[in-house]
């Protein structure tokens, strides 16, 4: 038996955190490793001890392999834990452990160098005998070749990062005529991402589902496998939703898609925990996609279905015990769904979106599983993935689940930036995922390029009045010398009327609040009177009914004009224009383009005097491991170029101004 007294967890956010759990259950002592950024982050707050291992940016912490390393020998660890993502996948620090003695919890270093190289992969796998998507997955890595290549496969192509992983360097391609540009930004994005530009060209397989294999080995030669997960419901490549059992899956296919699994893993002699892919078309055939030589973000939900400790038994196995089960002695019961809450907005075509977080709130439900690698007062960074936390169910049946699920996300807030929480309960509600009918293209097909933002509900605007109006009476309670707080609800003339202006779709909307004895009001919008009355209120959660319907929510007010909500449906950021100064909160309009997010200006695309149209690309910036193009809004000549080529620039940080063409 190997020691493992002390684990370091090389990585950050909700899968730190999850692995400082088990880890503690077992009695093994936790060292989180930090940036400075990430100073006072969950995951430095559940280690038993944290070190901090340099600035923000990943190049400079989490993946300096040699800083993690030596804090490793210093901090007497017995073993590195690498999450995913990060360092997870690197051959090279997996070395680094053994050469150093700690053991590193994750598969063979041969293991992780062919696998993680999808051309090299691919090649084992064909070699292996496993069903492969027909493309091409040399090492002529030319514009030329690899277009050719494409061609001679056939439109539609996938083109794919070697080395990547998470829909970075990857592009979909239907025209011939698009082919040299999506090469060139795949290999662009590879690079930054992973420090290679090697792609591969794969016949894009059109609606299929992604469903992939959960498979554990040991160092004794035991390989099993924990069923499946479909993982289909995506954007930009990176998954949305994921739920065990898939919801096509039959005995026959999940044995045959578990015995090529586990063929896969022991053609690269594999032990621990691994991920391998596949795509299932409609016809029932299935393709190996690729393995991941990691825990998969989404391992939770096998947990759910399986009763069973993942990491525990990544560390058991890493310490060289055999596998806790037989292949007959797994079963899979019930039916677990999980989503994951980004901090993006996906009504501007899921930009991701950094800040405060003023309010984290979620329920403490039987059936109901949250983690979550931030908390109430954090912030999202714009250096790392905008995932902050994985929400799941479990229930007997997949429409427990799934009806589970929606009502945790209701009772949920993720307040202080956009997020995806009102997205994720859209998704679950759409009839083609509630049959299970739900392939790759699922988003695409329901909402095209992104969903529309729905328009504020006059309940919300009646409610931000109402709770602004407590805030502020409280507020003018607490001020006061010995005035009754009844009587601040009232004037000379009789009861006190407040008028409340909420901008909605570019119109401002008056909202009259009149006192109607304690606790109740009554708020007109234009000609509609809505009777109001306040249950209760904490400082972040309140109950109110609108019209006689009873409304339970989560808020919470950053300054006197604005209050953040989340109700059941739908999370909302009101601003009282009534008590703004003017000209307060005019945004910079016409051609003027600002950053939309902190990040490293990759490109610079025009130069000034130049003549642009709308669309055109101006400039590429990469932000949370993503790289997104900003495009002209207005069609005209460039005459300010605001940022330069690797520069960092921050959040509405003037990049171009484009002076209107005459019409």
């Amino acid at each position: 038996m190997k020691r493992l007294s002390t684990l370091l967890i090389a990585n950050r956010g909700e899968i730190a955190v999850r692995v400082m759990k088990t880890a503690r259950e077992m009695g093994i002592r936790t060292i989180a490793v930090y940036s400075e950024a990430d100073a006072n982050a969950a995951h430095v707050r559940a280690a038993d001890q944290a070190v901090c291992i340099g600035a923000g940016p990943v190049g400079s912490s989490y993946l300096r392999s040699d800083v993690i390393l030596e804090t490793a020998k210093r901090m007497g660890a017995d073993a590195v834990h690498p999450g995913y993502g990060f360092l997870s996948e690197n051959a090279g620090f997996a070395q680094a452990c053994a050469d150093a003695g700690i053991l590193f919890v994750g598969p063979p270093i041969l293991a992780i160098d062919v696998m993680g190289d999808k051309a090299r992969a691919k090649r084992a796998m064909l070699q292996a005998g496993v069903p492969c998507v027909p493309g091409y997955q040399d090492d002529d890595q030319s514009i030329e070749r690899l277009t050719s290549a494409a061609k001679e496969i056939g439109m539609p192509v996938m083109v794919k990062a070697a080395a990547g992983g998470g829909g970075r360097g990857m592009r979909l391609v239907h025209q011939e005529s698009e082919l040299e540009s999506a090469i060139q930004m795949a290999q662009s994005e590879a690079q930054n991402a992973f420090g290679s530009s090697e792609l591969i060209i794969e016949k894009a397989i059109i609606r299929p589902r992604h469903v992939e294999i959960q498979v554990f080995a040991d160092e004794y030669g035991n390989t099993v496998h924990l069923g499946e997960r479909d993982c289909s419901v995506q954007r930009r490549h990176q998954k949305v939703i994921e739920e065990s059992p898939c919801p096509v899956m039959t005995d026959e296919l999940r044995a045959a898609m578990g015995e090529a699994a586990i063929g896969a893993a022991k053609a690269v002699n594999y032990v621990g925990a691994g991920t391998v892919e596949f795509l299932l078309d409609q016809s029932g055939e299935f393709y190996f996609l690729e393995m991941n030589t990691r825990l998969q973000v989404e391992h939770p939900v096998t947990e759910l279905v399986t009763c069973l400790d993942l990491v525990e038994w990544q560390l058991r196995v890493a310490r060289g015990e055999i596998l806790p089960l037989t292949q007959e002695e797994i079963q899979l019961n019930g039916h677990a769904i999980e989503v994951r809450l980004y901090a993006e907005d996906p009504y501007a075509g899921f930009l991701p979106s950094t800040g405060p977080i003023h309010l984290f709130a979620t329920p403490n439900t039987a059936g109901f599983r949250v983690d979550a690698g931030v908390a109430s007062g954090d912030a999202v960074s714009p250096f790392y993935d905008s995932m902050v936390a994985k929400v799941m169910a479990y229930g007997k049946t997949r429409e427990d689940a799934r009806q589970q699920l929606i009502r945790g996300l209701q009772e949920s807030a993720l307040l202080g930036l956009p997020n995806n929480r009102d997205f994720l309960i859209d998704l679950l509600e759409q009839s083609d995922f509630a049959a299970g009918q739900a392939t790759t293209a699922f988003i695409a097909e329901c909402y095209g390029d992104q969903p529309t933002k729905p328009s504020v509900s006059e309940e919300s605007l009646v409610v931000a009045a109402c709770l602004q109006h407590r805030l502020a009476r409280g507020l003018a309670a607490a001020t006061s010398l010995g005035i009754a707080p009844e009587l601040l609800e009232w004037s000379s003339t009789g009861r006190a009327s407040s008028v409340y202006s909420y901008e909605v779709d570019e119109a401002l909307v008056n909202v009259t609040l009149t006192s109607q004895g304690p606790d109740a009001y009554t708020a007109q919008i234009a000609d509609t009177v809505h009777e109001v009355q306040l249950l209760s209120m904490s400082s972040q959660h309140a109950v109110l009914t609108v019209n006689g319907l009873r409304m339970p929510l989560h808020f919470t007010a950053t300054d006197e004009a604005t209050i953040h909500l989340a109700t059941a449906a739908r999370t909302e950021v009101l601003i009282n224009k009534a008590v703004l100064p003017p000209g307060a909160g005019e945004e910079v309009g016409g051609g003027t383009i600002t950053a939309p997010m902190h990040g490293l200006l990759l490109s610079v695309d025009v130069e000034v005097g130049a003549t642009v149209s709308k669309g055109d690309r101006l400039a590429v910036l990469e932000a949370m491991k993503m790289q997104h193009g900003i495009t002209a809004p207005i069609d005209g000549t460039v005459t300010v170029i605001g940022g330069k080529t690797n520069q960092q620039v921050a959040a509405g940080d003037v990049l171009i101004v484009i002076e209107p063409a005459e019409e």
